[in-house]
């Protein structure tokens, strides 16, 4: 069923790329992350404490719609989530006239437990509300049950969602009625899509087959393998799978040690080859086989790559003149780049469906951070969101976010791009923004201005 099987090297070379994307983006070593500590006094509602000079100098712009959430039954999370990454929420456009925020049910779980089943500590409930975007009308409500506090909603362009438990993958729309989609051989621990989400890419954890030999990871990813998993009789137990949307059928898998991040188009999938010093090759290896180099960045540390859209890759780099985001077309003309502040760390990308726009979210702290200068709770100031272009590189929003939530899913952005929402202030608000520059076109080439 399977076209073919993903290098060994790959996967050793993205096992390193997710480890290191973890560093660049805290803007910390490894042995400073462990510093990283939060109190309960600087995630409550943090848009107290976000000031002007936060945002550039800029005062926040007003929202065209502001929707209240307590009375859908929302309250802040706790201090105790803090830290962990958790998602806690998922806001998402159905379209440009619907919402879809789903959030947890804080309280006891009241279930009736069968003879020999036991209660996981994991389990939770989370509600899910349909929102009209200018009245903010409830037409449509449902309860879901999850097991875990990682990811659960994938949002697609066609108005349908993405919902993972345990080993399944259902589908949901409007109604949020749910249809069972896929099932894995294990819990399933991440999933991404391409741009144009016709293709998935899954993490799955499943039980290596009897045959399996701990050979079977790649030498390449020995820094990354603990002295565990060197051992005899421990192959590696994560799958990854590109799989086709509409047919499940499965283009590539592979084992490896742990969940990684593949960026993939339509054409194959993205990786970043160290060349000669800082520099990196951008190759992409294409899914009916041969490779293509689209461009070179030059980074002290592994970077970090998405795409954006079918012909415009984002690239995530850290050097001497400190961390950037390099825009490049897929025939590796560079559109645009922008040096990121040290005052921001843990930041997290949502792409507009139709590729326009990038929402980015940050959290907000008050001096650069090393192993000699880590966080301590009064360095939060706030979470800020910023919407750029994706053809310029141009800021079309700045607004904060509260309460901050370093799990993401607090902001989102519609099939257009012109509409972008934020959770703030006790409320979901909606900004329209102005028609966003035309996008390159498929070979890469930026548009005339």
């Amino acid at each position: 069923m399977a076209k073919g099987v993903l290098s060994t090297g790959l996967w050793g070379r993205a096992a390193l790329m997710l480890a290191a994307a973890w560093g660049l983006m805290t803007g910390m070593t490894g042995a400073s992350a462990q510093s990283y500590t939060f109190g309960p006094d600087a995630f409550r509602d943090s848009s107290r404490q976000f000031s002007p000079s936060m945002l550039g100098g800029k005062t926040p712009v007003s929202p065209s719609f502001s929707i209240p959430i307590e009375p859908l039954g929302f309250t802040a999370p706790g201090a105790i989530y803090l830290g962990q990454r958790n998602t806690l929420v998922s806001l998402d456009f159905l379209d440009e006239n619907d919402l879809l925020f789903s959030f947890r049910v804080p309280g006891l779980i009241h279930r009736q437990f069968q003879a020999g089943e036991s209660y996981e500590a994991d389990e939770r409930q989370i509600r899910a509300v349909v929102l009209s975007v200018s009245t903010g009308a409830v037409r449509a409500e449902a309860l879901w049950t999850v097991h875990d506090r990682s990811r659960y909603l994938w949002m697609m362009r066609d108005g349908h969602f993405l919902l993972r438990d345990r080993n399944n993958l259902q589908v949901g729309d409007s109604s949020l009625a749910l249809k069972s989609y896929l099932h894995f051989p294990g819990p399933v621990q991440w999933l991404e899509l391409d741009p144009s989400q016709q293709l998935l890419v899954t993490n799955s954890h499943e039980p290596a087959p009897p045959d399996a030999k701990p050979g079977d990871a790649a030498s390449a990813s020995s820094a990354s393998v603990s002295e565990e998993d060197r051992k005899p009789g421990n192959p590696p137990e994560m799958v990854v799978r590109v799989l086709r949307r509409d047919s499940a059928q499965v283009l590539l898998v592979s084992r490896v040690r742990s969940a990684v991040h593949l960026p993939v188009n339509a054409d194959g999938y993205l990786e970043g080859l160290r060349s000669d010093g800082e520099d990196w090759l951008l190759n992409l290896n294409h899914f009916d086989g041969g490779s293509t180099v689209l461009g070179k960045v030059e980074s002290s540390c592994s970077p970090t790559l998405d795409f954006v859209s079918q012909s415009e890759m984002l690239v995530s780099t850290c050097g001497a003149q400190g961390h950037k985001l390099v825009a490049l077309g897929t025939n590796g003309h560079r559109l645009w780049e922008q040096v990121t502040p040290d005052s921001t760390i843990w930041p997290m990308v949502v792409m507009a469906p139709d590729g326009s726009r990038m929402v980015r979210e940050s959290l907000l702290i008050d001096h650069a951070v090393n192993a000699l200068s880590p966080i301590e709770r009064e360095d939060v100031k706030g979470q800020m969101v910023e919407v750029l272009d994706a053809a310029t590189g141009k800021r079309a929003l700045v607004t904060p976010a509260s309460p901050v939530l370093d799990g993401g899913g607090n902001v989102a952005i519609s099939p257009s791009g012109r509409r972008v929402a934020v959770l703030n202030a006790g409320a979901i608000q909606v900004f329209e923004l102005p028609a966003p520059p035309a996008l390159a076109d498929a070979a890469g080439n930026q548009p005339k201005r």
